[in-house]
């Protein structure tokens, strides 16, 4: 999701990697499982998680717990806020995560963001997220509690960077109908196709970006060729 501001109004003036030290922490509030609209927005690493731990579907989810929306242009899941606090279908009555183990990237991070440069990215300090956060010192990795980290980041920068070349090749040809169409496709291919627990995902997720790839490639030679 593309934001558009300056980064001295939202951060410390910091950068951090995975081994650097950041001043976070929670005292279990919920306040960021609540009122967040169509913000949290899921990958196909989250939804893999999600379906394998709690043995459902993407169809499934969809019934309460995620709804679709737009980011950017394109159609996708996300986090689906419900009742008059709205509030996260996973938060429980004592303001606890039910998915705590294997929530989404989204919620690993915060407070935490990310900036995005020269095919990589970095993590900062969102200043005025999380009113209630004890500023405790944690390395970003333990934050983050991701049981591979390098691979997890690698996936973040190759799907950021596959949706962007996607958006930049629709940009050009300004065609709502085909939009629609890459929509689809993008939803099938890294969503409603499930990945299985029995394979990594990391090999299989390259796998269907490549054939996405390719897809995409036709689409935009036969659109020129018009």
């Amino acid at each position: 999701m593309k934001r558009h501001v300056d980064m001295a109004d939202i951060s410390d003036g910091r950068y951090y990697s995975g081994n650097d030290m950041v001043k976070a922490g929670c005292n279990g509030c919920g306040g960021c499982c609540k009122g967040m609209g169509q913000s949290i927005v899921l990958d196909p690493l989250d939804i893999f998680r999600m379906t394998s731990n709690l043995k459902c579907t993407f169809e499934m989810l969809l019934q309460d717990k995620v709804e679709l929306g737009v980011v950017d242009g394109l159609i996708f899941p996300n986090l689906k806020m419900n009742g008059e606090d709205e509030r996260c279908g996973f938060l429980n009555g004592e303001n606890r995560c039910d998915i705590h183990g294997f929530r989404p990237g989204i919620c690993r991070l915060f407070p935490l963001g990310r900036v995005y440069e020269n095919h990589s990215f970095r993590y900062f300090l969102q200043i005025h997220e999380c009113k209630n956060s004890p500023q405790v010192k944690v390395k970003v990795k333990k934050w983050l509690e991701e049981p591979d980290l390098p691979k997890q980041e690698a996936f973040i920068c190759r799907w950021h960077y596959f949706l962007l070349d996607i958006q930049a090749l629709l940009d050009q040809r300004a065609d709502d109908e085909l939009r629609k169409k890459v929509s689809m496709l993008i939803l099938q291919s890294f969503y409603l196709e499930p990945f299985h627990a029995d394979e990594d995902f990391y090999e299989a997720f390259e796998k269907r970006v490549a054939q996405t790839e390719k897809v995409m490639k036709n689409v935009w030679i036969n659109g020129k060729n018009r």
